[in-house]
């Protein structure tokens, strides 16, 4: 049924920014605290509160857009978004309107180069929280004015894979570039989803807007889930409403909540207490040159540069934490492949008990180690495990425990004389020359434990075949 359909999508997603202080007021913006503790006159909406725009915004919401490629407007002004509803006390939101700050933005998704276009990107504030307790509603009023932007996609995606990429992409780019924590758990970014079907060919279809999903897998079933409803009801000769529907986790179902708003119902008008917001070239550029390297571009990079897969670059690039250490590490050992393969095996195995804390120079001086041979894969795991909760130098920890790998070719010939020797080997030596290859590993394992681990098998394996020669 659903392959003769379309599907559209486009997304509003907005995003807490990460300033000291809220959108309007000099009250802390803070997650987490005792709820109404951070609020003021401005915050409640009293009459006669003044609100003054706070100019850290600007610089956030200025960099949000250039990272996504946005035209960043010289010139941009608030307006006020009329609604009535127990979260806004004063019956209005102050948000952008008539002239946002950033427009005509783009991102191209990586994995098959499709740009999903960006209409704009504004400012707005927050609304307050509402706590539901059984028949009883509280309001806090901590989240009220904390400053938002909105961006808005053009109807450019076309499933949930692409949706889910688009935003994985710009979580990790707004984390990394300290413009937003992004926890889709705790409300600091969120997605309406607004999808219609269709046949191709045929006009578009009627659109509703799908709210409250708290996680990816959540975007993803609302949006397998809404698209098989629209379907449903237009092969049963029905119509489908313009609507807006929230995600029921418990029921894994879209449901009505209310009839879509136009632009209309908001009576939107300028706001008459705040000035404009100008941009100048001088604070573009310094904006501009405060952007690092972003998530996704590393990626890239790692592939070109140091042959890693798609899969290992997407994983070293999923935190800061893990770019900084993979940055590091590679700076110090110039071992790319060899360092990546530490983190994902046994680092990433570690982070599930530990807080990653590693120093990236005693790590990268612990990867060294193993790949010139000079310590064991075994002894590196136990001297990793210790460095996630206390940083020493590697190769003087390695001498300390006797962890150092023996080369010397001498000592190696006389442990393996020494194992062909025992008593326990003398069948074994028997039955090797007597053509049975098999016990050779026997033989092996006797030399090994002899030489405590600490040799590399294939020099054990090489010289105790030349010692059994020589019995032939």
């Amino acid at each position: 049924m659903g392959n003769t359909y379309e599907t559209i999508i486009g997304l509003e997603i907005h995003v807490e920014l990460l300033t000291s202080h809220k959108a309007f007021c000099s009250c802390p913006n803070r997650f987490g605290d005792i709820p109404n503790t951070n609020k003021c006159p401005i915050c409640e909406g009293l009459p006669g509160a003044i609100p003054v725009f706070n100019d850290e915004v600007k610089g956030v919401a200025t960099k949000a857009g250039l990272i996504l490629n946005c035209e960043i407007n010289d010139f941009s002004a608030f307006d006020r978004k009329n609604y009535f509803y127990p979260d806004l006390p004063k019956g209005f939101q102050i948000t952008q309107f008539h002239k946002p700050l950033c427009t005509n933005g783009y991102l191209d998704l990586p994995s098959s180069g499709r740009r999903i276009n960006i209409t704009e990107i504004h400012i707005e504030e927050d609304a307050a929280k509402l706590i539901h307790e059984g028949d009883k509603v509280f309001v806090d009023y901590n989240r009220c004015g904390v400053p938002l932007i909105e961006i808005v996609t053009a109807p450019d995606f076309r499933d949930a894979t692409e949706v889910v990429e688009f935003l994985s992409i710009v979580q990790r780019s707004f984390v990394y570039a300290n413009i937003s924590d992004c926890k889709i758990e705790q409300g600091s970014m969120r997605a309406d989803v607004n999808l219609s079907v269709h046949r191709p060919g045929e006009a578009m279809g009627t659109r509703t807007e799908t709210k409250n999903m708290a996680s990816f897998k959540a975007i993803t079933k609302a949006i397998e889930t809404e698209t098989n409803r629209q379907i449903a009801l237009l092969e049963a000769g029905k119509v489908v409403t313009q609507e807006t529907r929230r995600w029921d986790e418990n029921s894994s179902q879209t449901i009505f909540m209310r009839i879509k708003e136009d632009a209309n119902d908001y009576k939107y008008h300028v706001e008459p207490d705040l000035s404009p917001i100008v941009i100048g070239e001088d604070f573009l550029s310094e904006v501009r040159s405060s952007i690092p390297e972003l998530p996704y571009e590393r990626a890239m990079r790692y592939g070109r540069e140091y042959g890693l897969t798609e899969y290992e670059a997407d994983i070293l690039t999923s935190s800061a934490g893990l770019i900084n250490l993979y940055e590091g590490t590679i700076a110090a050992n110039n071992l790319p492949k060899a360092s990546c393969n530490w983190i994902l095996t046994h680092v990433l195995k570690l982070m599930n008990d530990y807080e990653l804390t590693l120093n990236p120079v005693s790590f990268a001086a612990l990867v060294s180690l193993v790949e010139e041979g000079k310590i064991s894969s075994n002894a590196g795991r136990e001297i990793l495990k210790a460095l996630f909760t206390e940083d020493f130098d590697v190769y003087d920890y390695a001498v300390a425990n006797s962890m150092l790998m023996i080369t010397d070719e001498e000592q190696i010939r006389s442990a393996v004389r020494a194992a062909l020797e025992l008593e326990e080997c003398s069948k074994a030596v028997s039955d090797y020359l007597g053509g049975n290859e098999k016990t050779f590993g026997f033989l092996m394992g006797r030399a090994m434990r002899l030489l405590g681990g600490k040799a590399d098998p294939s020099i054990v394996g090489n010289i105790m075949r030349a010692e059994l020669d020589t019995k032939k």
